[in-house]
């Protein structure tokens, strides 16, 4: 979507003429939400924006502008509307005795918005970066000693530290808290040439802050947490010294073959701190876990380090922002809206099965697409959004109506969202020069095994890209309560939540979308849960309907598990005296509604199976084998999507919209790369 909206803006005059073809009745893939029963968001998985979305949010806020919604009509009708700042965060540690202590704060707001324009020549740096890890350091370290103040930084930094550790002067909180203001000074204004002499001195520092403060952590939860921030940041920035990061010509990518843990322990961090649940939940942020076990955690350190620094210390406005109802209802929609107005048309109900190449042609080139039309269409177009509370939807469901024998299709239960749903009303071939003359490959990677079989099968680089950058499937499920979290044992504002218990360690509380959606006795609360899914099998087969199933069987079992077992943690009230889970606080909409576990069924949850839905990982040494949306090897051919080489080679919205900018780049070069912010890529 984010290339066809730079293709066809209007200052290109009309220069491409844009067709998307779509599987089943909705856009967003694993983005993806329908409204089901009382209008009821059901997502595919938990979405929530992060504060350096640049990319991301430019895009949104323009495309909100130019559909120009009346805010009299329409209860989303600007981008202030569709997202609103989620400052409060948490994450979870396990205690000795088995228990879980939640561990939130509440990030303050940072200057201007995200997608703002930025001041002209504004780049990131590592050195920046470096600069603002030793400002978060000097600040922590000020709220445990408030007295010491902060270093003036006057006279020669490097002196002042190289005298201060000679003197053996670092022997109090204060001390530290001062070295670490005159460290700070050092590597904001420099004045020392050789990495290794700032080493040695940030060393002394890190050693000095260690014998300071873990006495007192161990006895104080609140220290051992602030001091698990402190001890992971100083390890980071020692990393980036170590290997020369400030300099090297590939930045993060230059530890791109070691784990994130792996790494910052090689660089002095202690391995409590690496256990912590602060780095478990950057981990269960990016589904990070090897084949979907959760005993198998894994993320490239060059990519992990790059997230950390980008969400910490580039935000805008809040550290996260929440979308006020589905994302297919608040991106999505509005996407397919100003689209259309700009001439793009939509062809739903096309399964792609085969991208051809003409391997023999002077320059090699995609020759024809396959597709199995999975319904035909009464009338000229299918029209795909419904109203809900005024606001444009796409339905859970398509509208069967407008189908060709739409009835019998709904009777006989086609899913046209399945891969395993191999059923269809005919077949199109669209070849280069008479249908088509650009290709925009926007698949996920899981299906490109499946639908660029030549391409895999001829071409190293893209079975290199296939073999080793992995895809997990992922699980989710969302619930409806009668009570409000208060009422549940859950004290505090909506939070976004990670590093809990397997099988479901992320919980946001989405309490704000009750307003939104449109029951006849509203829930008091609303909960998701995420997390990733192993296979059932190593390489599921096309050939076995009951397998989406049976993924959603465990899915379901995980989750009814969890809520007997584990969510007391959490939700403390949400259990009777015995410690059972409370079955009756599940809204099932209509009526009393079955009893005990058999509740679940009222409620939603998801398996993402479908090989484009599978969640595209960062594992170590992988960024080397993703392909460009630049490369040029096809000449009509360009790809977009989160597990391209973009500049944020991770499975986010941002690497997604960054993917779609560098598509639009290779066919119109337009928009030029300065204006992809974060692009940093030769």
């Amino acid at each position: 979507m984010a290339a066809a909206f730079e293709l066809t803006r209007p200052e290109l005059a009309g220069r491409f003429d844009v067709t998307v073809y779509q599987l089943g009745w909705r856009l967003g893939g694993k983005g993806a939400s329908g409204r089901g029963a009382h209008g009821r968001v059901e997502e595919h998985g938990l979405h929530v924006w992060m504060g350096f979305y640049e990319n991301a949010f430019r895009l949104v806020r323009e495309c909100y502008a130019e559909l120009g919604r009346r805010p009299d009509r329409c209860p989303i009708a600007t981008w202030e509307d569709a997202f609103t700042p989620a400052p409060h965060i948490g994450v979870v540690d396990q205690t000795p005795g088995g228990g879980w202590l939640p561990w939130t704060a509440t990030f303050a707001s940072a200057p201007g918005n995200p997608g703002d324009p930025l001041p002209d020549g504004h780049r990131w740096t590592m050195a920046t970066y470096v600069a603002r890890a030793i400002g978060l350091v000097r600040s922590l370290l000020a709220h445990l000693e408030p007295a010491a103040g902060a270093a003036e930084p006057r006279g020669d930094g490097v002196g002042r530290l190289l005298r201060m550790v000679q003197l053996g002067q670092l022997t109090s909180l204060a001390a530290v808290v001062q070295a670490v203001g005159a460290l700070e000074t050092v590597l904001t204004v420099g004045g020392v040439a050789e990495e290794n002499v700032l080493i040695g001195l940030l060393d002394a520092v890190s050693a000095a802050a260690r014998a300071q403060i873990e006495a007192r952590a161990a006895a104080d939860v609140a220290v051992s947490r602030v001091w698990t921030v402190m001890d992971i940041t100083l390890a980071t920035i020692r990393g980036i010294l170590r290997f020369g990061l400030l300099t090297h010509p590939l930045g993060f990518d230059a530890i791109d073959d070691y784990d994130c843990r792996e790494w910052l322990l090689l660089n002095g961090c202690s391995a409590r701190s690496v256990e912590s649940g602060f780095l478990r939940g950057l981990y269960d942020l990016g589904l990070s876990y090897e084949e979907g076990d959760p005993t198998r955690p894994r993320t490239s350190a060059g990519q992990g380090v790059r997230s950390v620094l980008r969400a910490f210390f580039t935000y805008r406005g809040a550290f996260y922002w929440r979308m006020q109802a589905g994302m297919g209802d608040v991106v999505f929609a509005p996407l397919y809206e100003v689209l259309r107005r700009r001439g793009v048309r939509f062809a739903f109900f096309h399964r792609l099965e085969h991208v051809r190449v003409a391997w023999d042609a002077p320059s090699r080139h995609v020759e024809a697409l396959d597709f199995d039309v999975q319904a035909q269409v009464v009338g000229a177009e299918y029209a795909p959004l419904i109203e809900v509370g005024g606001l444009p939807c796409w339905p859970a469901a398509p509208d069967f109506a407008q189908l060709v024998d739409g009835e019998r299709l709904r009777l006989e239960g086609w899913d046209f969202e399945s891969w395993w749903d191999t059923r269809r009303a005919g077949t199109r071939t669209l070849r280069v020069g008479e249908d088509f003359d650009l290709v925009v490959l926007g698949v996920g990677l899981g299906a490109v095994p499946h639908v660029c079989r030549e391409l895999v099968a001829r071409d190293a680089r893209w079975r290199a890209m296939v073999d080793r950058v992995r895809t997990v499937p992922s699980q989710a499920f969302q619930l409806w309560l009668r009570e409000d979290m208060d009422a549940l044992g859950w004290s505090g504002p909506a939070v976004h939540l990670s590093g809990f218990v397997e099988p479901f360690d992320t919980w946001a509380d989405m309490r704000h979308l009750v307003a939104r959606e449109r029951w006849p006795e509203p829930p008091r609360a609303i909960a998701y849960f995420c997390n990733v899914l192993a296979d059932l099998e190593p390489e599921p087969r096309r050939t076995d309907p009951t397998y989406p199933e049976r993924a959603r069987a465990a899915v379901r079992a995980n989750a009814v598990r969890f809520l007997e077992r584990d969510v007391r943690h959490l939700w403390p009230r949400a259990v009777d005296a015995e410690g059972r889970f409370r079955w009756e606080l599940l809204v099932a909409g209509t009526g009393t509604g079955p009893g005990g576990a058999a509740r679940f069924e009222t409620q939603y949850w998801n398996a993402a199976v479908n090989p484009s839905d599978r969640y595209v990982l960062s594992l170590p040494g992988t960024s080397r084998f993703r392909i460009s949306p630049l490369d040029r090897t096809y000449d009509n051919l360009t790809i977009a999507g989160d597990w391209t080489s973009c500049g944020f080679n991770a499975g986010c919205v941002e690497a997604a919209v960054m993917s779609g900018r560098l598509a639009a780049h290779a066919l119109a070069e337009s928009p030029p790369l300065e204006a992809i912010v974060g692009y940093d890529h030769p």
